[in-house]
């Protein structure tokens, strides 16, 4: 039995029919089993050396990418009264296409023709301004004219001055011809007198000088009252010159005064004339305002001031709708503890609400109805449910998005990461580690110096 011999009876007799045997023989099923376990242990070991892509879950739902393709209100930019709707919900519309049209509430906008009314105010001040101008032209005209008739005043005085100084160098002479013919007259009466004292001359003689001296001394006195008569027409020549430029200077004063204040009025009504304008482009803006049109192409989601003749306010909101060319994304939350892991440019694999879809974790290679895209932005601050915002688009490598995927839906996005075996991923898990985000640097060669030669 135990083949020890050698001389065996194996190969002469068949062992097989004896009852013995067949009682305690082992089966050939086991000789298989050992066969099966052998080869399920080779597969095994060949799967834990598979590559296993590490993710990260999380829930989100479908957007846009770009904010002005995402739904929208449209608000009332003035007050007013709905008149009437030209569009009913779901109806798709184009951009400028009319919405409502509203009417005025405010009683200060009701004149109908107010824009004519402003542009009538405006010419009437542009007007002003010219008018304005030219006398302001008129007052420069007016101070030149002041400035040459002072400068002929001046010329005109100065001519008295300059015949009053020659008049009192000619009176000069004459108080000096007056005071020698005095001086003269003086000395003859003296030497007369002395001789009539002595006898030898007579007393008409004596009498005849002193009447010479009389008028020698009545004209001295003359010519002194003459120079003194002309050196005070001097001054009053002088006075009268500054006189007249003391005037001319004050009219000149005022003219300017005049113009000045005329400019001022001239500038309040240029800024009247601008306010008018403002309030005029004001007016036709306001009256493009009543009627309220798309902003862009889309659909009609929703009104939400339905009714006729129902008042609105300025900034309330009339009517939601949905743009129609818009580019999907989807807008995933993950936790804080899973944020390293995701950077810009990572692939996220999707799972959409509604859209048939298996997905085999860390072999999404061969996962059915999943879609790709990449991480194009990720919230610096953490969102009101405790999570960041992670924003993903379409990956235009991959195969596009389903065209009946909506915003407003639901998605599960699965972030992929490294790529690991098998055993390493159920290694990681038994250890409760996380992922593998760590990215690897080649590090610096050291620089050769003189030194290190």
């Amino acid at each position: 039995m135990l083949n020890i011999s050698e001389n065996t009876i194996q190969h002469t007799e068949n062992l097989e029919q004896l009852q013995s045997i067949k009682i305690t023989g082992l089966s050939r099923w086991h000789r298989h089993f050992k066969k099966l376990m052998l080869a399920l242990l080779a597969i095994f070991l060949l799967f834990m050396f598979l590559p296993w892509t590490q993710n990260v879950r999380a829930d989100g739902k479908v957007t846009t990418l770009r904010p002005e393709q995402r739904p929208q209100t449209i608000h009332a930019t003035i007050s007013g009264r709905i008149e009437h709707w030209y569009v009913t919900e779901g109806q798709s519309v184009r951009k400028g296409d009319t919405i409502v049209h509203l009417s005025e509430v405010k009683s200060e906008y009701f004149d109908p023709a107010m824009v004519d009314r402003v542009g009538n105010q405006i010419s009437a001040k542009e007007g002003s301004i010219l008018s304005y101008g030219n006398k302001a032209d008129a007052l420069i005209d007016q101070i030149s004219a002041m400035e040459q008739e002072l400068e002929s005043k001046s010329k005109q005085i100065g001519n008295k001055i300059a015949q009053a100084r020659f008049k009192i160098e000619s009176d000069s002479l004459k108080v000096v011809q007056a005071g020698i013919d005095l001086l003269v007259a003086q000395r003859q009466l003296n030497g007369t007198q002395a001789l009539y004292d002595k006898g030898l001359k007579s007393l008409s003689e004596l009498e005849d000088k002193r009447l010479k001296l009389q008028e020698a001394k009545t004209k001295a006195g003359a010519a002194e009252n003459q120079l003194a008569s002309s050196r005070n027409d001097l001054s009053i020549y002088r006075t009268e010159l500054q006189v007249v430029k003391n005037e001319t200077a004050n009219k000149i004063a005022k003219t300017r005064s005049d113009r000045f204040s005329t400019l001022s009025e001239q500038y309040d009504a240029r800024a009247a004339v601008s306010k008018l304008s403002i309030d005029q482009t004001n007016y036709l803006l306001r009256q493009s305002f009543y009627y309220i049109t798309a902003p862009q192409d889309g659909y009609i989601v929703k009104t939400i001031k339905p009714g006729i003749g129902e008042i609105i306010k300025e900034g309330d909101p009339i009517v939601s709708i949905q743009p129609s060319d818009y580019a999907l994304a989807v807008e995933m939350y993950v936790r804080p503890i899973d944020l390293p892991l995701l950077q810009v440019g990572h692939t996220v694999r999707f799972l959409f609400d509604g859209w048939p879809a298996f997905f085999f974790s860390g072999w999404p290679g061969v996962s059915v109805g999943t879609y790709a895209g990449k991480i194009v932005a990720i919230d610096r601050n953490i969102s009101a449910n405790g999570k960041f915002r992670v924003l993903v688009a379409q990956d235009s490598t991959q195969e596009p998005w389903p065209n009946a995927v909506q915003p407003g839906g639901g998605a599960k996005g699965i972030a992929l990461l490294n790529d690991v075996p098998v055993w390493y991923e159920m290694w990681r898990v038994m250890n409760g580690f996380p992922p593998d985000w760590y990215q690897q640097f080649d590090a610096p060669k050291p620089e050769k110096n003189g030194k290190g030669k």
